[in-house]
């Protein structure tokens, strides 16, 4: 397991969720399939929105770049 998915198995189990944002931004960045980027983004947003992150609204924009959001 690397420590990026132990942080993010972390966050999970501690209800962390603004820390689940950036955790699942991080594993966006670090994708090596555009499937796999839309889904950590997609997870980074939906924590973003519950939590009314600042980054909601980039992060709208990137999926949205990526044809991921209409």
């Amino acid at each position: 397991m690397s420590g990026l998915e132990a942080r993010l198995l972390a966050a999970h189990s501690e209800g962390e969720k603004q820390a689940l944002v950036t955790l699942y931004e991080e594993a966006a960045t670090a994708a090596k399939t555009p499937e796999a980027q839309g889904f950590f983004l997609t997870q980074a947003y939906v924590y973003a929105l519950e939590t009314g992150h600042p980054k909601a609204a980039d992060l709208h924009l990137r999926l949205k770049a990526s044809g991921r959001e209409a």
